[in-house]
């Protein structure tokens, strides 16, 4: 997830585009992440995980284990996600069954459904801010270009010296 913002460079600061047809400001309610830094940090430890486990033959409490943590990791998310959110994820995120150790196989193929999705999340996430950066350039651009924006006049249009 190298590509993905990190909190260190999500802007902390929306700056609100004004307009008739501008886009509503990105807010953690827009993007359905009320927690952004707890998404990147539990979306971090599940990729990692999935990489460090990836190679190894795992034992039964090895797997009981991982479930466990990729479950309280569903239940942490959704409590930093928006409803619409939360509820999308617990659709696509199945428990394990109950009493049941998984599988290696059934514990990555969760892991990788959920980094997967976490992954469009952050992309969402990207593209909702490069919008809204686009729009707030345009509309200063054209801000610059209304008449009393504050530029003076080229020396050749003005009207005479002044003392």
């Amino acid at each position: 997830m190298s590509t993905n913002p990190s909190p260190e460079n999500i802007p902390s600061n929306n700056p609100e585009v004004v307009g008739l047809d501008a886009p509503q400001p990105v807010t953690d309610e827009s993007v359905g992440v009320t927690a952004p830094a707890k998404v990147m940090r539990i979306g971090s430890m599940i990729k990692q995980l999935l990489d460090e486990v990836h190679s190894m033959n795992l034992d039964a409490p090895s797997r009981e284990r991982l479930a466990e943590i990729y479950e309280r990791s569903i239940v942490e998310l959704t409590e930093a996600l928006s409803p619409e959110l939360a509820d999308e994820l617990r659709l696509i995120a199945l428990p394990f069954r109950d009493g049941v150790v998984p599988s290696e196989a059934e514990i990555r193929v969760a892991k990788a459904q959920l980094v997967g999705w976490l992954e469009g999340l952050f992309h969402g996430i990207q593209a909702t801010l490069f919008a809204q950066q686009i729009a707030a350039r345009q509309q200063l651009e054209h801000m610059r270009q209304l008449p009393g924006s504050g530029e003076a006049p080229p020396a050749h249009e003005r009207p005479g010296t002044y003392l």
